[in-house]
């Protein structure tokens, strides 16, 4: 019973909030309110075990002088995401995050729509996650539900795979296991490939809790949308107790 309850702890999955939303709605008015930066520091005073921004080209959400000035606050962990062009990799290799997330979304997308082809691009993604690792920072690649993608992301040289949950929570409601099927074998091809595990995108209270029952070694969930939605109306600092609890549930 020891080893079990040690072992659960072992597994136990980090929330990192994303604060992108904040940032647009500072980008909606001009000026600085809310408090991007102060916001950082209240998410993880508040519980958040990491802060994951994703700086676009256009900067119309999180700016990449917010990415520098969150750096030196940042207590826990930060993972920035976003498509590995060259000035994302500069701004990587500057400010040295715990954990970069390569993302393929393009320039005018709205928000990440589709995981890598790491098949495809295993020679890019390669030479990628050699720079960023050669910094000392973990990697992480976005991948769709896949094994086959997921087992090309270990040959990357990736340290994780962030599954994109999109598909999920959209046919949670109508039938779970059928929604969760493809990301246990994706999950699985992760874990016997010896990368870790992420997941993110349309993740909520609703079904959170399920996605970490059914694939308790997910190392960490990054979310953002709901969080901000949810606080709302239950406040912040609620809100990150509330997911807190969908997550150390072993």
């Amino acid at each position: 019973m020891l080893f079990l309850r040690l072992k659960n702890i072992g597994m136990m999955t980090r929330l990192s909030v994303n604060i992108n939303k904040i940032a647009t709605l500072r980008n909606s008015r001009g000026g600085n309110m809310p408090d991007v930066l102060k916001a950082a520091a209240d998410c993880e005073r508040f519980g958040a075990e990491g802060i994951t921004v994703h700086p676009r080209p256009d900067e119309r959400h999180i700016r990449y002088s917010d990415v520098r000035a969150i750096r030196p606050i940042i207590t826990t962990e930060l993972n920035i995401e976003g498509n590995p062009i060259p000035k994302f990799i500069d701004l990587v290799n500057e400010v040295r995050p715990a954990q970069v997330t390569l993302v393929p979304d393009a320039e005018d997308a709205i928000t990440s729509n589709a995981g890598w082809d790491t098949i495809k691009n295993h020679g890019f993604l390669s030479e990628v996650c050699k720079e960023f690792k050669n910094n000392g920072i973990r990697t992480s690649i976005f991948i769709d539900p896949s094994p086959v993608m997921a087992e090309g992301a270990a040959k990357c040289g990736c340290d994780r795979v962030e599954l994109y949950t999109e598909s999920y929570a959209s046919g949670y409601r109508a039938d779970r296991q059928a929604a969760i099927a493809p990301y246990i074998k994706a999950a699985t091809a992760a874990k016997e490939a010896g990368i870790g595990l992420n997941a993110g995108h349309d993740l909520n209270l609703e079904n959170l809790e399920f996605f970490i029952r059914t694939i308790p070694w997910t190392d960490e969930v990054s979310i953002g949308h709901a969080i901000i939605c949810d606080a709302l109306y239950m406040g912040l600092e609620q809100t990150i107790r509330a997911y807190l609890s969908k997550v150390k549930i072993f």
